[in-house]
């Protein structure tokens, strides 16, 4: 199910920057950094884990990184620190877990083998042209 741009609001009207902000903003910045199927899951009713994913493709290890080092430094800007950082000295499936957003950076081999896509099928797809306009709207 894909949760498009009239039913989803990009941003919360409020001061806080807030996890649907965050996770637009890690997959904003992953499309700059060139990455490859970016996705942004909304997983609120499918687990507690977290409420939303993003999935992003890298074509190498040093893409990978620079995807990575890139949604670190702007979630920095927004005092959004990963608890938990996995996999980024191999740079092949790469995990920053911020708490409410977790965000996977896979070379194409491992994004095709692992299929986190198909895995988490139950949850919201968020409309892509709902995240990058989600700058606009701030």
């Amino acid at each position: 199910m894909v949760v498009g741009a009239k039913t989803n609001s990009a941003f919360v009207k409020d001061n806080a920057f807030s996890s649907r902000q965050a996770a637009y903003e890690a997959a904003i910045v992953a499309e700059e950094k060139k990455s490859l199927g970016t996705l942004v899951l909304d997983v609120r009713k499918v687990t507690v884990l977290a409420e939303f994913f993003v999935i992003c493709g890298a074509s190498s290890q040093s893409q990978a990184k620079a995807i990575v080092n890139g949604i670190e430094e702007a979630l920095h800007k927004f005092d959004y620190q990963p608890l938990t950082v996995e996999g980024k000295a191999e740079g092949r499936w790469i995990l920053l877990d911020y708490g409410p957003i977790i965000v996977h950076v896979l070379q194409e081999r491992e994004r095709t083998f692992y299929n986190l896509e198909r895995f988490w099928n139950h949850a919201l797809i968020v409309d892509k042209t709902v995240w990058l306009d989600s700058r606009k709207n701030c």
